[in-house]
């Protein structure tokens, strides 16, 4: 068996596998926010309820992964460009060890969304996969083969802290900020809070992007075209540098159904002669992919 762990801004919910991808256990609870002694002592609470979830003789365990929204910096060991900041500067993993009495994998939530899909999910057997998590933030992720791209300083996919690609006069004038400090990132454009934005800005009026994407109003309607038309132009850029074999969407605004109409025609206008829409699919796994690639991640386990 293998535990894994998703370490989110509002939620930390926990699985357990066993060899075959069947799941034996599934937890969640709210995130303990701003608070890190009291998110180490969340974490190590769902891990020992999920251990204890086994029955005598079943599988051994063989380790926990865990799934954050940010990454370990490869000079220091602490945990960098969470947007749960909290977690910033803090030696998370070396903590989760000693809470847990065990080896700890770590790897950003996106990292994690993609291996789930190309393991087991939506991009099973595809050769390079790009991963998409769009809901509050915006980020990405590399499978080649199976196995993630991490990169040189563990930053490989993290796209959504690139700037919106082709930005129009108007764009640039109300680029927004983005919470890492700079100005017009692709999250603080394509996120749901960031569609949100968008609409208030245009309308004056305040709705979530879910009841944006559904409702006929003429202003959402006009919103929803500038936000597809972005996210667009930010896969393009994608395309341009990875030509993925598949594009995988997670996170909240996966669920848009009209987004796998849409945007294949519009990335292929926008990216360097692709001569072909690319293939742009929605998760199997739902919001459970990060947690599941988090038990694919844990030591000793070989998806």
């Amino acid at each position: 068996m293998t535990i894994g762990i998703d370490l989110g801004g509002t939620k930390i919910e926990a699985v357990a596998l066993d060899a075959s991808g069947a799941e034996i256990f599934r937890e969640r609870m709210a995130t303990p926010r701003h608070d890190y002694a009291a998110t180490i002592t969340a974490v190590a609470a769902l891990a020992a309820r999920a251990g204890a979830s086994l029955a005598k003789g079943q599988a051994r365990q063989t380790g926990v992964g865990v799934a954050i929204p940010g990454t370990v910096s490869r000079v220091t060991g602490l945990i960098k460009n969470a947007n749960s900041t909290w977690l910033n500067g803090k030696p998370l993993q070396s903590d989760l060890e000693t809470a847990l009495g065990r080896k700890v994998a770590l790897a950003n939530d996106a990292n994690c969304f993609v291996l789930s899909e190309a393991t087991d999910g939506a991009a099973a057997g595809a050769g390079t996969v790009f991963g998409v998590i769009a809901g509050t933030g915006v980020g990405g992720g590399v499978a080649v083969n199976g196995k993630v791209l991490q990169g040189a300083h563990g930053m490989a996919g993290e796209w959504g802290h690139n700037p919106l690609p082709r930005m129009s006069v108007e764009e640039m004038a109300e680029a927004p900020e983005c919470w890492c400090g700079k100005r017009g990132c692709i999250e603080s454009w394509i996120s749901g809070p960031a569609m949100a934005a968008d609409y208030e800005r245009h309308s004056g009026k305040r709705l979530n992007a879910e009841h944006i994407a559904l409702s006929q109003d003429p202003g959402a309607r006009t919103a929803m075209t500038r936000f597809t038309e972005r996210f667009a132009r930010a896969l393009a850029l994608v395309v341009n540098i990875l030509d993925p074999d598949v594009i995988v969407l997670g996170g909240g605004l996966s669920n848009i159904e009209s987004l796998y109409r849409e945007l294949p025609p519009l990335v292929e206008r926008y990216a360097f002669n692709c001569e072909a829409p690319p293939l742009i699919i929605k998760n199997r796994h739902g919001d459970s992919s990060g947690v599941r690639g988090a038990a694919w991640l844990a030591p000793g386990c070989a998806p």
